[in-house]
């Protein structure tokens, strides 16, 4: 809570003794106070404080939750680093590796700038969490650290203070919410929603003050009826508080749910706290033999704790006057981390000597189920994407509860379905699903999940996989990202066989024999990032790289134009003519000598908008200007490539991908429309089928325009069941 009252060294010494007995704990903290204070003299808040009255206060944070020494002396030099002439080797030098760890997770993390919540927010995000997996204590320093910076933003420019809030709102509070900290959180909430709308804060803040005396004495005379209650039964020792809805929280809930503050329920709360679980049980069915109970309105988190450990029994029943309460029970340890959070569990205890850092990690793992699966996000991610993709929504978004057979709870945001659950199982639990049963029936993989729901997954080695129809049915990143995997190694695998292709017919065409193995391409081809034979026939699939050229390398045949040469002749625009190559039927200005293909992984036809791109052996290799395989590529590379004239004469291979309902005679229908129009001819075609009944029908053709392949899409999309045609797989 905010308070003008300034802390001292010596308030904070007074604390720390209150968990901390041994002089070399007290001492390095001394220690550290006078390190900081020696290096920040001469630097002062906007407020006008010496500056390190603001270590100070979050060192004084940090030892009301008998935290470590160690974490602290951090507090106390969490900004040593970044904004005085301290170096690391003078930390490491005082006060050892363990404190620098942390001091120097904290710098990292305060040198992200904030921008937006779509671009650097994700970047703080990433760093925070991989801070945590890392070390939890320099979480619990950093949102300190911020709860300081809140009570003291009255001191910035206005811009600064909505752009410091709405940083606050989007990453600091829900981590102090995921780590079970609530108090930290609704300070976090309420300040921050103070600079960010001020005229709806100080609204609510006026109804509150205007109902505060009717409200106190309804809460009073709450308490009062129900203590007696429980003394009547034999409850002797507990304790029952009030409490009132934090501002921001009213707020969300009124802008969620459209509802006016008169219309809010839980305005007035008591909590009751008692010694034992049973005696939770036992108070909560003496108020509901007492109070009527609102339906619907009652949550058990001490059977099913929310995985940031919190456990209380939740009730709403109408009280004294007809009024709504909502009553929390639980026990006096339930309450410290319904406080404090994970924190209230790994309090420091000077007599445990075989405290670790690494134990403190290992511990926490083992508590907090969220944040198991955060280590597992982290070290696994195989995806070039933020890491935050895959955990801001899962992790910090979960809202639905439910179990595993085993009774283990997993947490999930609104609207993820069995396949999500499976993918947080496992990555090859997931790629291999074929069902799902919840609380003993079969349902879609397209259900739901709810909370207090038991699910179970259903596999078979043998299944194929996931199809694309997947990434509709997921909600979580990093169930999409898991199939976003498979399924572009499946486009990987297509591509390396129509590169091997390519190649061996081209190998024929030359009369030639090449044995290949992965040290020939390493040896030829490392330069350009090719150091396999899948990776060499994938280039060539994908039409980086010309057969022709390739194999022209690998028997050290010197070809007349280098790929240098073409791009220099390109850009020097010399001898400007239109120079015809009869393979391709593309010519291109300047180049006459230079070797032209189509590309295999978009298969270009006559008509398509089109672009050269020079490969990393010789030729240029023309693609689709939509072509995906490209987007990416060096600018320097493409070059104008124009169809000739004769290229109407010629036929061209295309791929179609059309997706439809499976039903019978479905594919027969697909061949018939397409033999029945004029200059086509079906070389290939495939079908595969996923879980969901959805068909994807791969058809290879050859055509002579892009008119005669629009043909074919537009006739194709009249069959019943067909719902889209497409040139790439999506």
């Amino acid at each position: 809570m905010e308070t003008d009252k300034k802390v001292t060294i010596n308030d904070l010494i007074t604390q720390c003794k209150t968990y901390l007995h041994k002089d070399k704990n007290i001492e390095i903290i001394e220690k550290a106070y006078e390190f900081a204070k020696k290096y920040h003299e001469g630097q002062f808040r906007k407020s006008g404080d010496p500056y390190i009255q603001h270590p100070l206060e979050v060192a004084y944070m940090i030892s009301q939750y008998e935290a470590s020494p160690q974490t602290v002396c951090a507090g106390l030099l969490h900004d040593v680093l970044e904004d005085t002439e301290a170096t690391k080797e003078d930390i490491i030098n005082e006060f050892g590796e363990d404190i620098y760890s942390i001091v120097d997770g904290v710098t990292k993390i305060s040198k992200l700038k904030y921008m937006t919540k779509e671009r650097a927010l994700a970047k703080t995000h990433q760093k925070i969490l991989l801070a945590m997996a890392k070390d939890i204590r320099v979480v619990l320093v950093k949102l300190l650290d911020r709860v300081h910076n809140m009570r003291t933003l009255m001191y910035q420019s206005e811009e600064k203070q909505v752009r410091i809030s709405q940083e606050t709102l989007d990453l600091y509070a829900p981590l102090a919410h995921r780590l079970g900290m609530y108090r930290i959180k609704a300070e976090l909430e309420d300040t921050a929603f103070k600079y960010i709308n001020p005229q709806e804060y100080e609204r609510i803040t006026k109804v509150l003050y205007d109902q505060k005396d009717a409200r106190n004495e309804d809460i009073e005379n709450m308490k009062s009826q129900i203590s007696q209650i429980l003394s009547d039964s034999n409850i002797k020792t507990f304790e029952i508080k009030g409490r009132i809805k934090n501002i921001f929280s009213i707020n969300k809930k009124m802008t969620n749910k459209g509802l006016t503050m008169e219309q809010i329920y839980d305005f007035m709360a008591l909590r009751v706290i008692v010694p034992t679980i049973a005696d939770c049980y036992m108070a909560m069915g003496l108020i509901h033999a007492h109070y009527n109970p609102l339906p619907g309105r009652f949550k058990d988190y001490i059977a099913t704790p929310k995985p940031n450990l919190y456990q209380s029994l939740h009730t709403t029943v109408l009280g004294i006057g007809g009024k709504i309460f909502e009553i929390q029970i639980r026990t006096f340890d339930m309450d410290a981390v319904a406080e404090y959070g994970i924190a209230a569990h790994y309090n420091y205890k000077e007599s445990n000597s075989s405290y670790t850092p690494a134990k403190e990690q290992e511990e926490l793992s083992t508590k907090l189920k969220w944040y198991h699966d955060l280590l597992g996000y982290v070290e696994s991610d195989d995806n070039d994407e933020d890491p935050l993709n895959n955990i801001k929504e899962d992790i910090f978004s979960a809202s639905v509860y439910v179990f595993t057979p085993k009774g283990d709870v997993l947490d999930f945001p609104n609207g993820s379905t069995p396949l999500d659950f499976a993918y947080r199982v496992h990555t090859e639990v997931g790629n291999h699903t074929v069902g799902a049963i919840v609380n003993g029936r079969i349902v879609n993989l397209t259900y739901r999940l709810k909370t207090g729901d038991i699910v179970e997954i259903k596999t078979n080695k043998n299944f194929n996989g996931p199809s694309e129809s997947w990434l509709k049915i997921v909600k979580t990143s990093h169930a999409k990202n898991k199939i976003g995997n498979v399924l572009n190694k499946r486009m990987r695998d297509e591509l390396v066989l129509a590169g091997k292709d390519d190649f061996e017919r081209e190998l024929k065409l030359e009369n030639e024999v090449l044995k290949l193995d992965d040290k020939l391409i390493k040896d030829n081809f490392s330069k350009s990032n090719i150091f396999s034979i899948e990776d060499f026939y994938y280039e060539i699939g994908k039409g980086t790289m010309s057969s022709k050229a390739a194999i022209n390398k690998l028997l050290c045949k010197n070809e007349k134009v280098t790929e240098d040469t073409i791009i220099k002749h390109y850009e020097d625009k010399k001898d400007i003519i239109h120079h015809h190559n009869n393979d391709s039927v593309i010519y291109v200005e300047g180049l006459p000598k230079a070797q032209v293909k189509l590309a295999n992984c978009c298969c270009p036809v006559y008509g398509d908008e089109i672009t050269g791109y020079v490969s990393k052996g010789n030729g240029i290799v023309v693609h689709r200007a939509e072509c995906h395989n490209i987007k990416n590529s060096q600018e320097e590379r493409f070059i104008d490539v124009y169809w000739d004239d004769a290229a109407k004469t010629k036929t061209y291979n295309s791929i179609l991908y059309i997706y439809s309902f499976d039903r019978r005679n479905i594919v027969a229908e697909m061949i018939n429309i397409v033999n029945g129009i004029n200059n086509v001819n079906i070389s290939s075609m495939s079908s595969s089928k996923d879980r969901n009944g959805e068909l994807v029908t791969k058809m290879k053709i050859t055509v002579n325009s892009i008119d005669t392949i629009n043909l074919v899409k537009v006739n194709l999309k009249k069959i019943s069941d067909v719902y889209k045609v497409s040139r790439i797989i999506k």
